[in-house]
């Protein structure tokens, strides 16, 4: 199956893609890295899958095949490579209703929908919303899924016999220390071995991948849901397709976008965004209950394990398959503490810890900290990260429209032509738009003011219709009072607002 890549844009004519496919083909520590990285990612994968499955309400097989082919399929796909595409909770506790409701075919319709919706968002550009996302958002981001990834490891810490904490003890040494000896094996794969053979040498008894779930014997074969089609079977499905789709794709960007910042390189955001849809459709026609980009196994497979290409995302798929089917009875027996470490070291990896120096909160600004700790608190709380990140981005725009509101200033002077008329000269300054030009209206002494008025508006902009209908309110409230008022200065752009809309908006009458 072939895996292509295209370099990114600024790399120079002919020059090779350190982070390509081609390079790690040809470049046997790359390649090893990339392998090894997958191996990892499916030892998470697994576990994980699993839980999720349960979450929605299905057979865990479910789970598990949907993060095979997610994954192989997203390697191929993708705009992003090295990010990890599986079965995920958050697309879990979006369509769990619908298994319990209707049962799994109009679960599997809905994902397959769902998919259909994604590449929908794709084709109008939903990709490039990314760019409003605030970094206050990105860091509160970054930090919730770092708790949440910590947090999720608790109950596996707890009412467990005692040697689990040395087990996990043990782990998060080894993690911490071989990097600074070697990184030619990933860590998280050197601790996950040495843990299971020593519970099994020593023949200690603690929770095992086994215990979390059966794991399927075969391999997921072609699956066409048993649903009317029909609009009755539309009207079921089509709000929780579109729920998953949107969770969906704001996760995957998100995860994306951090992707990008670790690795200091750039993705195809509106490529992922269609990958993900077609991905979700390939899961629902193989029996799967779809996901997005996970964001744990992603930092296990970029961070603690140093992968940069699509090798090591189709790897992991590669290795999943093969670990569940023919390997079952061994991934069975690896201990949970083992697995508990490596998302611990991930977690702690993952939180932005210079967000909150003293140092730094001094230097924020008050809003910034306000949005990113609104954000985190959201997430926590809810344990979706869309909600989170959505609610980010509303108090962003609330907190930004009322620190500029104050921006937009009026200077009133009062001056003599040479012939001796009086005139009100009025300077306004600042950014107007709906939220700082709603009082401009109070800032006019229109009944003592001379019959001559000027609004000088060369050190401002009009941005919106709302600015245009208070300029239309001032002058209007000036001919109630028998005075003119002229409006000069501005610029092209808030005069072609202007002309186009002025008298038109009904302000004053």
């Amino acid at each position: 199956m072939p895996i292509t890549e295209r370099a990114p844009a600024a790399s120079a004519p002919g020059a090779r893609n350190p982070h390509g496919v081609m390079t790690a083909l040809r470049t046997p520590r790359i390649l090893t890295r990339e392998v090894l990285a997958g191996l990892v990612v499916a030892l998470a994968l697994i576990p994980e899958a699993i839980s999720f499955s349960i979450i929605a309400g299905v057979d865990p097989r479910l789970g598990l095949f949907s993060s095979f082919v997610m994954a192989i399929s997203i390697a191929i796909l993708g705009g992003r490579p090295a990010m990890i595409t599986a079965a995920t909770g958050a697309i879990a506790l979006v369509i769990a209703p619908v298994a319990r409701d209707h049962g799994v075919d109009y679960l599997i319709a809905t994902v397959i929908l769902g998919g259909v919706f994604q590449v929908i968002l794709a084709v109008i550009g939903v990709a490039k919303l990314m760019r409003f996302i605030p970094r206050s958002v990105m860091v509160g981001f970054v930090n919730a899924l770092a708790i949440l990834i910590f947090t999720s490891q608790i109950p596996y810490l707890i009412g467990v016999p005692w040697l689990v904490y040395p087990l996990v003890a043990g782990g998060i040494i080894i993690m911490v220390l071989l990097p600074r000896i070697t990184r030619i094996i990933p860590a998280p794969l050197v601790a996950i071995v040495v843990i299971t053979v020593a519970t099994v040498v020593a023949a200690i008894a603690v929770p095992t991948v086994g215990d979390q779930g059966e794991l399927p014997d075969g391999l997921p074969s072609l699956f066409f849901p048993d649903v009317p089609l029909n609009l009755d079977t539309l009207a079921i499905i089509a709000p929780y397709a579109l729920a998953m789709a949107l969770v969906g794709l704001l996760e995957s960007l998100m995860t994306a976008k951090l992707v990008d910042d670790i690795t200091d390189t750039r993705s195809q955001k509106t490529r992922e965004s269609w990958a993900q849809g077609v991905s979700n459709m390939l899961s629902g026609f193989f029996g799967g209950m779809g996901g997005c980009a996970m964001i744990g196994q992603t930092m296990i497979n970029v961070k603690a394990s140093g992968a940069r290409t699509r090798i090591s995302t189709f790897m992991a798929g590669v290795f999943l398959i093969i670990l569940i089917v023919l390997l079952g009875d061994v991934v069975a027996i690896i201990p949970m503490a083992a697995l508990v470490a490596v998302m611990i070291i991930v977690s702690v990896a993952t939180f932005d810890w210079h967000s909150i120096r003293i140092s730094t909160l001094k230097r924020m600004p008050k809003s910034e900290t306000i949005v990113m700790v609104a954000t985190v608190a959201a997430v926590v709380i809810t344990h979706n990260l869309a909600i989170g990140v959505i609610l980010g981005v509303v108090v962003a725009m609330i907190l930004f429209a009322r620190r500029v509101a104050h921006f937009a200033t009026v200077e009133r002077t009062l001056n003599e032509t040479p012939d001796g008329t009086d005139v009100a000269h009025y300077t306004v300054s600042g950014e107007l738009f709906f939220a700082s030009s709603n009082d401009l209206t109070t800032q006019f002494d229109y009944a003592d003011d001379p019959h001559d008025v000027v609004i000088d508006m060369s050190g401002s902009h009009v941005w919106d219709a709302s600015t245009v209908a208070s300029l239309d309110a001032i002058t209007t409230k000036y001919e109630k009072h028998g005075k003119t008022a002229t409006i000069i200065g501005m610029n092209q752009a808030s005069t072609d607002i202007h002309t186009r809309l002025a008298g038109n908006l009904g302000a004053g009458h």
